[in-house]
């Protein structure tokens, strides 16, 4: 690949990464764009419960309202936001960080089937694709430290974990 290609996939996955990070951080602490600090996880809050409980729209409705607030719904949606955000700003375990994050935004994405402006296609689905697309073209290696993660004998030995 040539070096503007990989610079340009390293800055799509360091942005992608920054968009992960920024929600587990504005839910975490109520930084106040989209959570006030009141309603911040460590102040008590529900980082799921406004929107599993209240936006949920389609054939998952049901669903999404029996697991919205629950304590491992928070979990595991904080814990992926975490995750994958520090994943790709890093960009190591991209294949890892790839799969956990196009599986949370596809089910986001379900979350409010059908999409407001478009029949069928909305960010969740761009962002689960352009996720698959990093980790395959390896953009940890450009701007960050997925050669060397690569390099680690477990993740040698585990094509799993690149």
């Amino acid at each position: 690949m040539s070096a503007p290609v990989r610079y340009l996939l390293a800055g799509i996955r360091l942005a992608l990464g920054w968009i992960f990070l920024w929600a587990f951080l504005d839910k975490m602490f109520g930084l106040g764009h989209e959570t006030t600090a009141a309603r911040s996880w460590v102040n008590g809050g529900s980082p799921t419960k406004g929107f599993l409980g209240s936006a949920a729209t389609g054939p998952f409705t049901g669903f999404y309202h029996s697991i919205a607030g629950g304590w491992l719904t928070d979990l595991l949606f904080m814990g992926a936001l975490l995750a994958v955000g520090v994943a790709l700003v890093f960009g190591v375990a991209m294949r890892l960080a790839a799969g956990a994050g196009a599986l949370l935004t596809v089910m986001m994405w379900t979350v409010v089937l059908p999409p407001a402006s478009n029949p069928f296609m909305d960010d969740h689905l761009v962002y689960a694709a352009v996720l698959v697309v990093l980790a395959l073209l390896g953009a940890g290696h450009t701007l960050g430290l997925g050669a060397r993660w690569a390099e680690i004998p477990l993740v040698r030995r585990s094509a799993w974990l690149r």
